[in-house]
């Protein structure tokens, strides 16, 4: 072992091993006697800041689900995936959407949407996530099922509490329930949005159907009630590729 590389072992008072460096100062070496009876006192004495941040944290409500609620939140979720679009199955078209699939791709409408001053796009993207989320309990209630649209609402309301419940965390959980509020009562210029995106993306997806189907009923369901200047041009760019395929 060289010089340079040769390490200087002490001994201290405490009987604990120090390695040195040679290129150690004394400057580096400044330390307190830190006997076994000093570590066992510090151990058994919590410290003030530890004891406030315990309180602090047992007061304010977690921002976070702890892993329990948000895997069980998720499971829940999971029944978006497997529920089919009530529509779809009622007209037996082949290979029917599932929920899932319709908050995904809408939450994709969100994404590429041109900016508009005023308008948080990432508000819309969260929006188009949780628009339909209460049908993981209540399923995709349709008009002719013939459910009053205030039962419905009623019944999706509940079904958002008992999932807000479920996932702890107040303010993902109150996040949630805002974004869902917003769409549903039409509210602000992202709601709007994100119904126009509602609308249109039945057209725009349904326009690719090959399954020689009478669906103009998808299409005039929506004719007149887009909000936006951004879906009025969606739905003439749609409406003018139908056109072409006839």
């Amino acid at each position: 072992m060289g010089s340079r590389s040769r390490n200087l072992l002490c001994k201290s008072s405490s009987s604990t091993l120090l390695f040195l460096s040679p290129s150690s100062t004394s400057a580096q070496l400044r330390f307190n006697s830190f006997t076994p009876s000093k570590r066992r006192s510090m151990a058994t004495q919590p410290s003030s800041s530890a004891s406030s941040l315990t309180a602090n944290d047992t007061a304010s409500p977690s921002p976070s689900p702890s892993p329990s609620s948000a895997i069980d939140f998720l499971s829940l979720c999971h029944r978006l995936k497997t529920t089919k679009r009530a529509g779809w199955v009622k007209r037996d078209i082949k290979g029917p959407e599932s929920i899932s699939d319709h908050m995904y791709r809408m939450g994709l409408m969100a994404l590429i949407a041109p900016d508009i001053p005023g308008i948080d796009r990432d508000k819309c993207i969260k929006m188009a996530i949780v628009h339909d989320i209460a049908e993981a309990i209540v399923g995709d209630i349709t008009p002719s099922d013939g459910v009053p649209k205030a039962e419905k609402s009623r019944k999706e309301r509940e079904a958002l509490e008992h999932m807000c419940k479920l996932l702890g965390a107040e303010s993902r959980a109150k996040e949630m329930s805002e974004l869902w509020n917003e769409y549903e009562e039409n509210s602000t210029p992202e709601a709007k949005i994100v119904k126009d995106f509602d609308k249109l993306y039945g057209n725009g997806l349904l326009l690719r159907s090959k399954q020689g189907r009478d669906l103009e009923e998808f299409f005039q369901s929506t004719a007149g009630k887009l909000q936006t200047e951004m879906g009025k041009a969606w739905a003439l760019e749609i409406a003018s590729r139908r056109r072409k395929e006839g």
